[in-house]
């Protein structure tokens, strides 16, 4: 392993810092909209601005490196990206927020399907698998990381806001100064949705809904922090928890994926995110309790979307893999607009533990699709199935295709050893 990563340190290290920059940001608007007396509603729309610019941003940043190169885009992004962050506190108004989180968002869809095309292009067949699970890794122990430096300043300053934009400046230079531009990406075009759904309801479904669910919590969950009166190292410790969970669930619901019906899971899983939710409902005064349920509802969300994105290839041809998966984004970028919209708006009717009924409400329907959908298809076999995909939901179609595409290899070569034996 050691061997392998030898070839991509400076990358994950880059993506470390990036992810510091920007998992300080996601929460700190949540505690300085508070601060600033934004509602709920208002936030709302700040945090889907930014899955806007995102969703954006995976569509343009091929065309952009076509043109001009991986590495004069990667640093007009950084530069932009690192701007706004800083821009936050000199203009506190809603709308203003929210075209900076459509800006930041469009850089760091931009950053991801550069980095990922680098790293995609470093990687053999043989090393692919590993190359991503610790891209993976390494951007999920930047967003833990990024809640425990919010600790370090205040919130009502523009502190916190410059060190972020500091992380993401500083996080260029390890790649910049060590990787040689790689031919153009390669981004197939998304599969039509009315296509995608019928090659895989629930996969599509399932995708939507957990974009909503994805977006409300690490958009959202800061929101819901302040309005309960949290301080603001406990709503550090909250987001961490929404995250943190990930890293201990998807290794036992990646390896139950490939020995059972990944309906069941996915039904098990949601069920299990929404009990979570029930309990974060109910928790009234416990803190460690909001925790738990924070732990466990986050940690079902990354398991899930690579379940689902497993799932789908199992219900596609090879050659329709790669147009899927960019379906499939695309489809959970609009999940990602609709859920803190819906989140605001419940906020608003229920008062904060909104928060929660709509992520339970989410789960939920995502749970009684897939029990609806096992009554009308029959199970591939298990042996026939892809393997999963380790991938986290905010990566770009440039991962999601790696990751399909290594999946496909890795279990097509567990047949062939099969055969033999």
């Amino acid at each position: 392993m050691i061997h392998v990563l030898t070839g991509v340190w400076a990358l994950l290290l880059g993506i470390v810092l990036i992810m510091l920059g920007n998992g300080m940001h996601f929460t700190l608007i949540g505690l300085r909209g508070g601060i600033e007396g934004f509602s709920s509603a208002e936030l709302a729309v700040v945090t889907s601005g930014y899955f806007i610019g995102f969703l954006s941003g995976a569509r343009v940043s091929p065309l952009l490196i076509r043109r001009v190169g991986h590495v004069r885009v990667f640093a007009a992004l950084g530069s932009f990206m690192s701007a706004g962050l800083i821009a936050f506190p000199l203009v506190a108004e809603p709308w203003a927020w929210t075209l900076l989180r459509v800006l930041v968002g469009f850089c760091m869809s931009g950053v991801y399907v550069t980095a990922e095309s680098w790293l995609n292009h470093s990687a053999t067949n043989e090393t692919r698998g590993k190359i991503l699970s610790a891209y993976m890794i390494a951007q999920t122990l930047g967003i833990i990381g990024a809640q425990g430096l919010l600790t370090l300043g205040d919130a009502a300053t523009s502190v916190l806001f410059i060190g972020a934009s500091i992380l993401v400046s500083v996080s260029f230079a390890p790649i910049l100064l060590s990787i040689t531009p790689v031919p153009t990406v390669e981004v197939a075009r998304p599969m039509a949705l009315a296509a995608l759904f019928r090659g895989s309801p629930l996969g599509t479904v399932g995708i939507f809904l957990l974009g909503s669910v994805y977006a409300t919590q690490s958009g959202m969950g800061a929101v819901f922090g302040t309005q309960i009166g949290l301080t603001a190292s406990q709503i550090a410790l909250f987001v961490a928890m929404l995250f943190a969970g990930a890293l201990v669930l998807q290794y036992p619901i990646g390896w139950l994926s490939d020995q059972m019906d990944r309906r069941r899971l996915i039904f098990g899983s949601a069920a299990l995110g929404a009990g979570a939710c029930v309990v974060g409902w109910m928790t009234g005064g416990s803190l460690w309790a909001l925790m738990a349920a924070a732990f466990v509802a986050g940690g079902v969300t990354t398991p899930l979307y690579a379940l689902l994105l497993a799932f789908t290839n199992d219900a596609l041809s090879a050659e329709d893999m790669p147009a899927a998966s960019g379906g499939l984004v695309f489809t959970f970028g609009l999940g990602a607009i609709a859920g803190p919209l819906a989140t605001g708006w419940a906020m608003e009717g229920l008062g904060p533990y909104g928060f929660w009924v709509f992520l339970g409400g989410t789960f939920a329907a995502i749970a009684l699709y897939a029990l609806y959908r096992m009554t009308q298809r029959a199970a591939p076999p298990v042996d026939e199935t892809e393997s999963y995909l380790n991938v986290l939901p905010s990566s770009s179609a440039v991962a999601v295709e790696a990751a399909g595409a290594w999946a496909a290899d890795n279990a097509e070569a567990e047949r062939e050893e099969e055969a033999k034996a």
